[in-house]
Parts: C-alpha cells; sequence; structure tokens
C-alpha cells in the first residue's frame, strides 16, 4: 500500500518520502490519526507564538532527517508550501491541510473508499 513517491515539491525542491498515513488511518481511525498529526504539530511549534516558525523547524530538523545547513532551503520551502495566510509561519490548520496534501496514497484511498460506498 505505501509507496516510495518521488518529486514531491516544495517549491521546486524535490523530496522523497514514504507515505505511512493511510495505514495510520487504518489503524487509528480519522478522530486518531487527526490526534497524531495535532501532536506532530505540537512538537515542531514554538511553544511561545503556537506556530510552527522556520526557527522551530530547524531546531527539530534532526528529528526530521534534515541535519545540514544546505537542507534551510527546503525548511523555508516547506513553510511556504503551508503557508496560507502568509504570515510566514504554519498554524495547526495549515500545518494538517499540509500534511494531507502531501500525502497522494490517503487521498487514493479516500476516494476509493467514497467511491466504495456508492456501488
Amino acid at each position: 500500500m505505501d509507496k516510495k513517491r518521488e518529486g514531491n515539491n516544495f517549491n521546486g525542491v524535490g523530496v522523497v518520502f514514504e507515505d505511512h498515513f493511510p495505514a495510520m488511518v487504518e489503524k487509528l481511525g480519522a478522530e486518531g490519526f487527526i490526534d497524531e498529526l495535532c501532536k506532530g504539530f505540537e512538537l515542531l511549534m514554538d511553544s511561545h507564538n503556537q506556530m510552527i516558525t522556520f526557527t522551530s523547524l530547524k531546531n527539530n530538523a534532526a528529528a526530521l532527517g534534515f541535519e545540514d545547513d544546505d537542507d534551510d532551503e527546503l525548511l523555508r520551502s516547506m513553510l511556504e508550501e503551508g503557508d496560507l495566510d502568509g504570515d510566514g509561519c504554519l498554524n495547526q490548520m495549515e500545518f494538517c491541510v499540509l500534511m494531507l496534501r502531501l500525502s497522494p496514497n490517503l487521498m487514493d484511498h479516500a476516494t476509493d473508499i467514497l467511491f466504495h460506498d456508492f456501488d
């Protein structure tokens, strides 16, 4: 079910990741999955302003697998990709929307469920 997907872009910076979200939804249910996304947000956010900032993302970069200064461009691109209100940070809603958008397998799975229910 999960497969490696290449070429996801954060403003032109290619990223390779394995999409585990569909399996998580299957195991945890929709509500449990959203709870886990919220926990992820809390781990990455700046505790003072309750937002994910470049600095808070950079401080957690090693845990995300980004350790080089060269990864700064990727971190900035990730913020820009999810920043819907243009404030340069991600609030919880923007983070969750970004995570869902970046899971093509989750969206495919949701479509399969939807069409199965109408068959």
